[in-house]
């Protein structure tokens, strides 16, 4: 398993840099030092957003990043360009990245700036090789500067959170590349206890007998065809006595859900062997969700936040649920399940019947839950729905701030007829194919407390992907993180607008 770069901030590119990344504003190429505009345009650059071009003289490399028009180019451009530098200079030991003048990126805030290039640095540096047994006879990055002027001090303050941002991030890839078959639910809950104390989390697992004691109904259908029990992980965050203080001696609590899928073989409705080949990210929404809880000390987020991501894999075992079965979940709703594969809303529901139990604020669960959501949005867009216009507001804004993309979907109330059951309260799934995303959505909906505003994440196409895409690489993305941690860290300022 490799370890995330180290990111430096200094005044000036080190020597000892044997690849440097510089930026270049799509309507400023003349601007960018050393070469001509005129090169850079025979080789095709633009200076476009994503955009590089890599000169390298055979003694060191420069890299020319593309970052869009010098008026809307910001965090969220430098976060990409950065990444896609990293990734194209893994094998040089030492880089470094000279920071756009302020004269250069006129819109860019050096905070927002620094740790957006932190992050990339980091993100765009990842693999997962801990099963590859030729990874360590490769030559690596193990540090990149961020070259910044005289701005040191508040530079470096930037890109500390910058890289506890991106270190969450690295926790959730290697969770989500982690195989099914050695990141059990077991496993995984106990490597999630093990990160989430050592960041001074309150931790709580429950085991399959407290988790029948608990009546989570959902969760104990899904688990009945494995041989391996199932786990429920509740995470606490309490923020410092000095923050709660400085916001008048309380402060909101929020409630985070995730899916923790192990590995989905669609149960007796089972998944054909392509489709099944990469469900071993069906648990990427529990990974975005622990690996935000994790980053929250560090952060000083002044929010309390409880999370409840319940595991398990979705197998075919002798005694496995049936199409058919009817379950009664933990708030007495009783469940006709047709269709096995749609397991992500059972587990779900009773980890959101849980969360609304604590009263909070607000609840956000995310989730790959259907391909319906990807026929819809590709693989790069979260689709999201809610029950609160105000709190969907603070999603998509904090979405944006971010980088994560997601795009706003209806939770239409005519729709929730389909849902309708002749033996049960609720069927798992609708009369037909059509609007799968929003009658998922529908059906989470029923387990969640009136009043609570509550919004839900199918991240279904972006956690998992096939080539690299700017910061995100192949295999798990680790998407969720950073909306997650931009949300709860500008939860005040964003609550009071």
């Amino acid at each position: 398993m490799s370890d995330p770069v180290a990111v430096k901030i200094a005044k000036t590119i080190p020597g000892s840099a044997t690849a440097v990344a510089v930026t270049a504003c799509s309507d400023r190429l003349s601007k960018v030092a050393g070469v001509r505009k005129a090169a850079m345009t025979r080789a095709g650059f633009t200076g476009a957003a994503g955009q590089s071009l890599v000169l390298n003289d055979g003694d060191s490399t420069r890299v020319i990043l593309g970052v869009g028009p010098s008026e809307t180019a910001g965090a969220v451009q430098l976060r990409t360009a950065a990444a896609v530098f990293a990734r194209s200079v893994m094998s040089h030991r030492k880089v470094a990245f000279e920071f756009p003048a302020p004269s250069d990126l006129p819109s860019l805030d050096l905070d927002e700036g620094v740790r957006a290039v932190t992050e990339g640095l980091i993100l765009g540096s990842y693999s997962f090789d801990t099963h590859n047994t030729k990874a360590a006879e490769r030559t690596r990055t193990d540090s990149a500067t961020i070259a910044v002027g005289d701005q040191i001090t508040a530079a470096r303050v930037a890109a500390e959170r910058g890289r506890a941002t991106a270190h969450a991030v690295w926790f959730a890839r290697d969770l989500v590349n982690e195989p099914g078959g050695t990141l059990t639910p077991t496993v995984f809950a106990d490597r999630a206890a093990e990160r989430a104390t050592a960041a001074g989390l309150t931790v709580e697992i429950l085991t399959e007998k407290e988790i029948a004691a608990e009546r989570l109904g959902g969760l104990i259908a899904v688990n009945l065809g494995s041989e391996e029990p199932p786990r429920l992980l509740k995470l606490t965050y309490e923020p410092r006595a000095d923050l709660i203080a400085e916001e008048g001696g309380a402060v909101p609590t929020v409630a985070l859900v995730g899916k923790g899928i192990t590995f989905d073989s669609g149960g007796l409705s089972l998944k054909p062997a392509d489709s099944m080949m990469t469900m071993k990210c069906d648990m990427a929404g529990a990974a975005a969700v622990i690996s935000t809880m994790t980053a929250l000390p560090e952060l000083d987020v002044a929010v309390r936040v409880v999370s409840f991501p319940p595991m398990t894999d979705n197998m075919t075992g002798g005694i496995a649920q049936r199409p058919g079965d009817v379950y009664t979940a933990r708030n007495g709703t009783t469940v006709e399940v047709l269709n096995t594969d749609a397991e992500g809303r059972l587990v779900l529901a009773e980890a959101l019947v849980l969360a609304s139990e604590e009263e909070p604020d607000a609840i956000i669960d995310l989730a790959t839950l259907t391909g319906a959501c990807m026929v819809a949005l590709g693989n790069s867009i979260a689709g999201f729905m809610g029950n609160d216009e105000g709190f969907s507001e603070m999603v998509t804004q904090a979405a944006a701030r971010s980088g994560e993309r997601v795009w706003q979907l209806p939770l239409p109330a005519d729709y929730r007829k389909g849902l309708d059951s002749q033996v049960a309260d609720l069927r798992n799934i609708g009369n037909g194919r059509l609007g799968g995303a929003l009658v998922a959505g529908l059906f989470l909906q029923e387990f969640v407390q009136d009043g609570i505003p509550w919004v839900h994440v199918d991240m279904a196409g972006p956690s998992f992907l096939d080539a690299p895409d700017g910061e995100y690489p192949r295999g798990g993305t680790g998407f969720g993180v950073r909306l997650l941690l931009e949300l709860l860290e500008t939860w005040d300022s964003a609550d009071e607008t």
